[in-house]
């Protein structure tokens, strides 16, 4: 893969990210998190630091971006497969990893979390999988 399909599937990938988890996060799911907190509070920053965030969605991207390469799902259908099946594993097993070693969060956001996920990265491989099928395409 050149550095030009993999730049670009990768900050395609990380605004998509931006933009949905936004949606999703902060607007429709927030007071749902919030609620189902396990018992710790005063953790979450009032404004996320967005560099930082940003890094955090070039990071997932680029590694979604490889996936679809890899896989040859460079097409938004079979983008959106791989990134949700991606996005899915990544998140199911990080949150039942912090499930056990913390009180961030209850079982039932530990449950629910993986699937809104899937959401976010099915859309971001989606977006991906457009974008390098009409690279491979020039």
């Amino acid at each position: 893969m050149d550095g030009k399909r993999l730049f670009t599937g990768a900050a395609v990938g990380a605004v998509t990210q931006m933009v949905v988890g936004s949606l999703i996060f902060l607007f429709f799911f927030s007071d749902f998190y919030a609620a189902n907190s396990g018992g710790v509070s005063g953790i979450s920053r009032e404004m996320p630091i967005i560099w930082a965030a940003t890094l955090g969605h070039l990071s997932l991207a680029t590694l979604l971006t490889l996936a679809i390469v890899k896989t040859d799902s460079v097409s938004l259908v079979r983008g959106l497969k791989v990134g949700a099946l991606v996005g899915f594993l990544i998140w199911f097993g990080t949150d039942f990893i912090h499930y056990a070693a913390t009180y961030r969060f209850n079982l039932t956001v530990t449950i629910l979390d993986p699937l809104l996920e899937t959401i976010r990265f099915g859309a971001s491989g989606a977006m991906i999988g457009l974008v390098l099928g009409r690279l491979t395409k020039e």
